[in-house]
């Protein structure tokens, strides 16, 4: 016989990351014999947390092979796009690096392990560009943003700049990548895009 589902409020933990604005988010969850259910987005919450977004457009992947890589992408100003990533199958590791010129951060990254099993979402601000790899075959990636996409002020940068020195916990000569994401430039060649 199942047990009856918890009526109150589901809390959601808010861990602020190393570098200011990219926020972690755990959604609380509420589990009974059948499995469990979870609020993953609620505009009022993120509201009372400052975070109020005015998301427009879901967007979803799946990546068949482990090692996969997608990104480090963003949209310039005045399309920029913040994102609100979750994965609904598999597991990545999440990447967020700070292009904003005046920032202190500017030029570093933060990465936190995104799952459908910890339900775990990552807030990539504006300013930021976003990318990620998988950690399990088939994974479905969902993110939310608050801009439209336009193709014309789409950038990126190379998964393996130096200059970043992500550790992404793969070899970089075995990541799969699209031929797009292969030819996108370093970090030293992209001019003041968030100043």
């Amino acid at each position: 016989m199942a047990t009856s589902q918890n009526t109150s409020e589901p809390r959601v933990e808010i861990v602020p990351l190393e570098i200011k604005d990219v926020v972690l988010f755990r959604p609380g969850r509420f589990q009974d014999d059948r499995g469990w259910f979870e609020e993953t987005y609620n505009a009022r919450r993120m509201a009372e947390a400052g975070l109020a977004l005015d998301f427009v457009q879901d967007n979803q992947s799946l990546s068949r092979a482990v090692g996969t890589i997608r990104g480090l992408h963003f949209q310039a100003p005045p399309y920029a796009q913040a994102k609100l990533v979750r994965v609904v199958q598999g597991a990545i590791f999440d990447v967020a690096v700070d292009l904003r010129r005046a920032s202190p951060t500017y030029g570093r990254w933060v990465g936190a392990e995104l799952s459908a099993e910890n339900g775990a979402q990552l807030l990539v601000p504006r300013g930021f560009a976003h990318g990620f790899v998988t950690r399990e075959p088939d994974t479905a990636v969902c993110y939310k943003v608050d801009g439209f996409y336009d193709k014309a002020s789409e950038g990126g940068i190379r998964f393996d700049d130096p200059d970043l020195a992500i550790d992404w916990g793969i070899d970089p000569a075995a990541a799969m990548l699209s031929e797009k994401d292969r030819e996108l430039p370093a970090f030293g060649a992209l001019g003041p895009i968030f100043a």
